[in-house]
C-alpha cells in the first residue's frame, strides 16, 4: 500500500548547526539497523544526565536533521527521531523519544515529545507507546 507523501520543508541553518546536523543524521543511520534492544541501550545511556529538553530546542533540531537528510525530511521517522535526539544531545538536553504502534491498520511510528507533547509532528493519530526515553536515561514504556 502506497501513501501520499510531501518533503517537509527546508529552513536556513548556520554552518555549524548543518555539519552536527550531519553528523547526527549519519549516527542514526547506523543506529537504526541495530537491533530494537541494543537501540533501547545505547539511547538510554546517551540520555543519561541531560536536562529535558524544551520544546523550542526540540523543534530547532528537529528542523534542523530535516532541512540536511532528505530521508529525514520524507518516510525515515525513526533516523529522524533518532538523529532528533541525538542533536539535542549535543547541547546538553535531551526530550523523550518514543516508539509507538496503531493496530487497525498496523503502523509503527517514532518520534520525540517534550511534556507529552509530540514535536513536529502536526496531528498524529494516538499510537500506543512501546517504548519511551526520557531525559535523564531512565527507560520507561507505555502503561
Amino acid at each position: 500500500m502506497s501513501m501520499p507523501l510531501a518533503l517537509e520543508p527546508k529552513s536556513p541553518i548556520t554552518r555549524r548547526r548543518t555539519a552536527a546536523a550531519r553528523c547526527a543524521v549519519a549516527a542514526a543511520a547506523a543506529l537504526a539497523r541495530v537491533s530494537p534492544y541494543r537501540l533501547h541501550r545505547v539511547l538510554t545511556l546517551l540520555g543519561r544526565r541531560a536536562r529535558p529538553a524544551t520544546g523550542p530546542e526540540a523543534l530547532a533540531a528537529r528542523t534542523a536533521v530535516v532541512s540536511v537528510s532528505v530521508r529525514c525530511a520524507g518516510s525515515g521517522c525513526l533516523q529522524r527521531s533518532i538523529a532528533t535526539v541525538l542533536l539535542c544531545r549535543l547541547s546538553g538536553s535531551w526530550p523523550s523519544w518514543c516508539t509507538g504502534v496503531l493496530t487497525s491498520p498496523f503502523r509503527a511510528h517514532a518520534w520525540v515529545e517534550v511534556d507529552g507533547v509530540a514535536i513536529g509532528e502536526g496531528d498524529m493519530p494516538p499510537f500506543r507507546k512501546i517504548m519511551e526515553i526520557p531525559a535523564g536515561g531512565r527507560e520507561g514504556a507505555a502503561p
